[in-house]
């Protein structure tokens, strides 16, 4: 495999024009190459803010086999460990500088290494994180007391109270108010709160727009003392309706593997586990000797 089968483009058009059946052939492994994709058709190259977004696809005798997005960091669709030493070799022939690496665990762990070796720069495992795709919905039984609704825009201030716990949660730096809101990883998605019957919101679910028949639920979140009441389950199940009423063929979220609670609700659910993911970043060898 040669360097020059990776191609590279800021042409969110012409990738997508040259990826974009590759990446729907797979909608729930390419959840996130899809949904960033179509945010950056959606809202131009400044939908992620900082230097204009490099996509690549590695493409041989006029078949795509892979993709990459430097968007901040880098992430991948799956690759051999051949193939991910190819991109390391032509990333660091061309000077980029890349903070982390995010794909499926052995395609993650190939890149790393092969980056290591070209470049110096030592990885460190930051996440893994499981990917889980609808089968049959079971919904919860009994549902708990409450409703489902969308969240309307009287809810804003609600809506990103509950977003700014979820984010301290997980331990994801970002700022969420009315003037970042625009700019966040939230602020595209539809959002259903889970309310009692005196109107009260207790939980919440977003859910990414449908593309290529593939919708991610994305996040969810009840306030710790209001947890082990259902809410969670409940709001999951109605937004994960929603998604297939609407025509999805691939409902995906993504859960941390460490979090015994919320896999077990989203397999209770009928999730289930397809892939798992891991997220390194790199420490440059300048870095380390400073």
């Amino acid at each position: 495999m040669r360097p020059d089968d990776w191609h590279l483009t800021e042409d969110v058009h012409d990738f997508h024009a040259r990826a974009g059946e590759f990446l729907r052939s797979r909608p729930a492994l390419h959840t996130t190459p899809l949904t960033t994709i179509e945010k950056l058709r959606t809202h131009g190259v400044n939908a992620f803010g900082g230097p204009a977004p490099v996509l690549g696809r590695l493409e041989r005798a006029g078949k795509v086999h892979a993709t990459f997005s430097l968007i901040r960091g880098l992430g991948l669709t799956h690759l051999t460990p051949e193939q991910a030493d190819t991109l390391a070799a032509h990333l660091a022939a061309l000077g980029y500088s890349l903070p982390f690496v995010s794909a499926d665990h052995d395609t993650a762990t190939a890149f790393a290494e092969a980056w290591q070796r070209r470049t110096g720069a030592t990885p460190t495992l930051r996440d893994r994180i499981r990917l889980y795709r609808l089968g049959t919905l079971t919904p919860p039984t009994p549902a708990p007391e409450g409703r489902a609704r969308p969240v309307r825009e009287q809810d804003h201030e609600q809506l990103m109270l509950f977003l700014r716990e979820f984010t301290t949660d997980v331990r994801e730096a970002v700022t969420i108010d009315t003037a970042s809101w625009a700019g966040t990883r939230f602020a595209d998605k539809h959002f259903t709160f889970w309310e009692t019957p005196d109107g009260t919101p207790v939980s919440m679910a977003g859910a990414t727009s449908m593309v290529g028949g593939m919708v991610r639920v994305d996040p969810v979140y009840t306030p710790a003392h209001l947890r082990g009441r259902g809410y969670a389950g409940a709001v999951t199940a109605e937004v994960s309706q929603a998604a297939l009423t609407a025509g999805a063929t691939d409902v995906v979220l993504y859960a941390d593997p460490a979090n015994p609670t919320s896999n077990a609700l989203y397999q209770r659910l009928g999730y289930r586990p397809i892939a798992e993911w891991a997220v390194y970043d790199f420490a440059s060898a300048e870095a380390e000797a400073g």
